[in-house]
């Protein structure tokens, strides 16, 4: 399952390496980490059946909605990315819950400033449906800080 989210991720547009870039970006105030620990941690985010699962639910809608297969008004709120819909953010905070206030606080601030992939996703929307996934990408990146915050003694 982890191997099959991985490729998602990728058909997607979505790399390891584009995620690790965002997980030392959020940890070089506290820790010095190569970007092979970075990967190592989000592999072990994706080890997670929740994690898995998320990722599976998540990028299915986006694609469904892009077929325009699903029935209205969701096609619309999807494809529009509503703000108010929030059914996204509530998917991705299953990925960061497995890993406390750490997580859930990373999330929050990637899903507003929305740097580096995660923004190059959801400015994408014109040719795909990203609603999804700019959340999911965002909240295994927090969960791979906050992994990497809990298993860590000394802070810089």
């Amino acid at each position: 399952m982890k191997d099959i989210a991985i490729n998602l991720l990728k058909e997607r547009g979505v790399t390891l390496e584009d995620m690790a870039k965002l997980v030392m970006e959020l940890q070089k105030k506290y820790y010095v980490l190569t970007l092979e620990e970075c990967i190592e941690n989000l592999h072990a985010v994706l080890e997670k059946r929740e994690v898995q699962n998320a990722i599976l639910t998540g990028i299915a809608l986006d694609k469904l909605a892009e077929k325009d297969a699903l029935e209205e008004p969701l096609l619309s709120i999807l494809k529009r990315d509503e703000p108010l819909y929030g059914i996204d953010e509530i998917l991705a905070l299953s990925i960061t819950n497995v890993y406390g206030s750490i997580g859930l606080t990373n999330f929050g601030y990637l899903d507003k400033v929305k740097p580096g992939i995660i923004g190059k996703l959801n400015e994408d929307k014109e040719k795909k449906c990203n609603t999804f996934i700019d959340d999911l990408v965002a909240a295994i990146v927090a969960a791979a800080c906050a992994r990497i915050a809990h298993s860590k003694k000394e802070v810089l």
